[in-house]
């Protein structure tokens, strides 16, 4: 039986995928370590999710997501052992396609909306928001490192994709969105 603890982190260093070992507090890390905890909350939107589009859209993002994490663990593509996989610009088309797909069966939005109305669409609110921060790390990382060509417009475009879901998801549960009442 293979052993899944290796104890070459317990110095507080890890391996980067083709490149040096760094502290686990480095940037990089934390960015894709961000992208990974957007993968696991997507896990558990999925579980909230019924059977249909948007679980096979999630199952995709999911696949997407784990793409753009090895692409965030790679400083040095070329000095990677293997071929990393890649995000690309018809990645980010296809997410595009899924907003507008959604949209269309959407009303039209009359007042900003508070995270909830479903189990399914506040998991998928809560998706939302772990995007934007792992967006923000990414941008964070861009100004010291290389990051992925397409990495920053995919998660840009997927948290707008995962608002739209929740809509979505909140509507074929019955319609109910929250909308924002501002307090004075």
């Amino acid at each position: 039986m293979a052993k899944i603890y290796t104890r070459r982190g317990d110095d507080g260093s890890t391996g980067l995928f083709g490149g040096p070992r760094v502290r686990k507090d480095d940037l990089r890390v934390s960015a894709y370590g961000d992208v990974d905890e957007l993968n696991s909350a997507l896990g558990m939107a999925r579980e909230e999710v019924p059977a249909g589009d948007l679980r096979d859209l999630i199952d995709s993002l999911q696949s997407e997501l784990f793409t753009l994490g090895a692409e965030l663990a790679t400083p040095d593509v070329d000095a990677a052992p293997k071929e990393v996989p890649r995000i690309t610009a018809d990645h980010v088309a296809r997410l595009e396609f899924e907003i507008d797909r959604l949209t269309e069966q959407l009303p039209p939005m009359k007042n900003f909306i508070l995270p909830g109305g479903s189990r399914a669409g506040a998991a998928l609110h809560l998706c939302r928001t772990v995007c934007r921060r792992a967006e923000r790390k990414v941008v964070e990382l861009a100004e010291s490192a290389r990051v992925p060509d397409q990495g920053l417009a995919y998660l840009n475009r997927l948290s707008d994709l995962l608002f739209v879901m929740a809509r979505a998801a909140n509507l074929r549960a019955g319609g109910r969105e929250i909308p924002w009442v501002p307090s004075r």
